[in-house]
């Protein structure tokens, strides 16, 4: 049984093909060269096996060698022992253990992709695009993606130090304690009369919760609500058939994404079924860097289709499919095997999805003059009263009332941004949230303006 996934590479995986098979599919040379390598790499196999400065089992030369061969392939094929794979499907059902945070591996090191909400290195402020160079100050060149994330788990309530390298930093360590990391993939909430589901990852009941917490705000709010904001900022993959089902659950029909692999006769398409759970509100969905795979297929699909806003920056662009194939007694590989086109037919792989409206992640202050300057014609001496209030008199605003220019009072102790799905993640401290929330509420003042 074979699963396909596009989560950013987080674990490794194997190929072992039989070699009648290889001499037959092979078309990049005839049989006699096929062998005439592998008698290399069985001679290179013999004098490691018996020269080496250390015995090293036989078990570990194979798998070190069948590693070797994938991970050249691209950043996310790759083997992973019968525990790696145990441990990965554990991972997909939601619950697992580690630092919580899904990378990959670039020029040598282990680049963050996301951390994952609520977990130890979410809590600790890793961030995308962070390089991790060492792991309780032991180098991570010359790991393998798999060496690395192996030593990255661990009993539960031990310590790691990592070390970081960010842009614009000096590096330096953090120290995470290993936790059961129990991942809840959908969140919802309420933002006055706008909806919010925040989706962290696509694992097998993702489809379910987003589901579910809609028809929970249509409940909470009735009539009167004016959009969605679908957040899928620093989510970085998942399984595929969740990110079909819920860019379903928001188109009535056409195709979401089409895959194109090796052989021509594997492409696939798939098609939306007749449905919207959103009932054609206006839905405003935010993308960052660290939205990858999964959630570029969503935000494709919705882009391509006029279903939704794409606000944010630009996000990661992984656009390749890889597919579990476990072997008997030997774990399993992860291979990429198709790439995937959004409905329009582009290709997003190293591109990413460019969002409609850019808008990059930023601290609100309110530039509102201080108490006690004058700031409205009301407060000039010998202002003209305003006819239409009553006694002449014009409103004042209450004391520590929000300005009315969508800004937010800085205080003093708010040197950072909070991460999407933190507690302190709320409009007045998400610059991104804010301006989907503005925007939702701009479409339905127009739209009602329009029916008067």
């Amino acid at each position: 049984m074979t699963r396909s996934y596009v989560a950013a590479a987080a674990a490794v995986f194997l190929l072992v093909t039989p070699l009648a098979a290889s001499a037959q599919q092979g078309n990049t040379g005839n049989t006699s060269d096929t062998y005439r390598q592998l008698n290399l790499f069985g001679d290179v196999f013999e004098r490691v096996r018996a020269d080496y400065v250390t015995e090293v089992s036989d078990e570990k030369l194979i798998e070190s060698a069948i590693n070797g061969m994938l991970s050249s392939l691209d950043p996310h094929s790759s083997y992973m022992n019968a525990k790696s794979f145990s441990d990965m499907q554990v991972q997909t059902r939601g619950e697992f253990g580690g630092l919580g945070i899904e990378v990959t591996m670039e020029n040598g090191f282990v680049k963050v992709v996301s951390p994952i909400d609520d977990t130890p290195a979410f809590r600790a402020g890793i961030k995308p695009g962070d390089f991790i160079t060492a792991l309780d100050d032991e180098s991570v060149q010359g790991m393998t993606l798999a060496e690395a994330v192996e030593r990255m788990r661990g009993k539960v309530n031990s310590p790691i130090k990592l070390t970081i390298r960010r842009a614009g930093r000096d590096p330096f360590d953090v120290t995470l304690t290993r936790a059961v990391i129990k991942i809840q993939s959908v969140r919802w909430r309420t933002e006055g009369d706008v909806g919010y589901i925040r989706i962290t990852s696509f694992s097998e009941q993702t489809s379910d919760g987003v589901e579910s917490a809609m028809k929970k705000i249509k409940e909470k709010l009735g009539a009167k609500i004016q959009g969605l904001v679908l957040d899928l900022r620093n989510n970085p993959g998942g399984l595929l058939d969740q990110a079909i089902k819920v860019s379903d659950d928001f188109l009535d029909r056409g195709e979401i994404v089409s895959t194109k692999s090796r052989r021509p006769d594997d492409a696939q398409r798939f098609n939306a079924k007749a449905g919207d759970i959103a009932e054609k509100l206006p839905i405003v969905l935010l993308v960052n860097g660290g939205s990858a795979s999964a959630s570029e297929i969503v935000a494709g699909a919705l882009q391509d289709h006029h279903r939704a806003i794409i606000m944010g920056t630009r996000s990661f662009g992984k656009g390749s499919v890889q597919t579990i194939i476990p072997l008997a007694g030997h774990g399993a590989i992860r291979l990429t095997t198709a790439l995937y086109f959004t409905p329009s037919g582009r290709s997003i792989q190293a591109e990413g999805i460019e969002p409609d409206i850019e808008v990059q992640q930023a601290k609100l202050e309110s530039l509102e003059p201080k108490t006690g300057q004058m700031t409205t014609e009301a407060e000039l001496r010998g202002a003209i009263k305003n006819p239409n209030e009553p006694n002449g008199k014009a409103k004042e605003p209450a004391k520590g009332e929000a300005p009315k220019n969508g800004g937010a009072p800085a205080k003093d102790n708010q040197s950072e941004v909070p991460a999407p799905g933190s507690p302190k993640d709320t409009p007045a401290s998400d610059y991104q949230l804010a301006r989907a929330i503005d925007l939702l509420h701009g479409i339905s003042l127009y739209n009602a303006r329009l029916s008067n």
